[in-house]
């Protein structure tokens, strides 16, 4: 059964699924210009609030070995999830700027209803930034207990592998959190990359 927390802000209750501590493994199975890639791997995803309007996420995994032995570390992720809505003169920012007018009263479940796109979903924004030089914005929307995203813009530091485009599913299934990534990178099309099952840890 899902506890939602009591201090979740309205904006938040679409993705509220998502809170938690999730362990599991998964496979990665992509095609490069340079050969066939394949593999196990063991990932740790974190969902957490800290009373804003938008999930803090980080993600870390580790490559198997045909014993399952943990032998390397892949790419970190963090970053944050947030329905997307424009900002308003009551919203602190950009940077360390605060708001232009007074903070209303805290954002109801209604306003947040008044925000379901024609499909019945909610469309979110997704930040995340890679241990290895890739930032990205994901576009796309959560219904229900599942989100589909795809990326909008993708930066790359000078130092970093070709990356160009990616999407990515979520869905919460049987109590497990299930996902998908697919991409566009070292020469390959945009394709299935990696996918895993993950259990709720904490």
């Amino acid at each position: 059964m899902l506890e939602l927390p009591t201090d979740l802000p309205a904006d938040l209750v679409p993705l509220s699924w998502l809170i938690g501590v999730w362990e599991g493994s998964g496979v990665i199975d992509y095609e490069t210009a340079a050969g066939h890639v394949s593999g196990e791997f063991t990932h740790r995803v974190s969902f957490s609030h800290d009373g804003g309007d938008y999930l803090n996420y980080s993600a870390t995994a580790w490559l198997l070995d045909d014993a399952g032995a943990t032998t390397q570390a892949l790419v970190a992720e963090s970053g944050f999830w947030r329905l997307a809505r424009p900002a308003a003169d009551a919203d602190a920012g950009p940077a360390l700027l605060p708001a232009t007018v007074p903070t209303p009263q805290p954002r109801t479940v209604d306003d947040v209803e008044a925000l379901r796109n024609a499909e019945g979903g909610f469309d979110i924004e997704v930040g995340l930034v890679h241990s290895d030089g890739v930032s990205e914005l994901y576009l796309g929307q959560v219904r229900g207990p599942r989100i589909d995203i795809a990326t909008d813009a993708v930066v790359r530091s000078a130092g970093a592998k070709e990356y160009t485009a990616a999407t990515r599913m979520y869905g919460l299934v049987d109590g497990h959190l299930l996902w998908a990534w697919d991409i566009a990178a070292l020469g390959g099309e945009l394709a299935s990359h990696a996918s895993a099952r993950l259990a709720r840890a904490e």
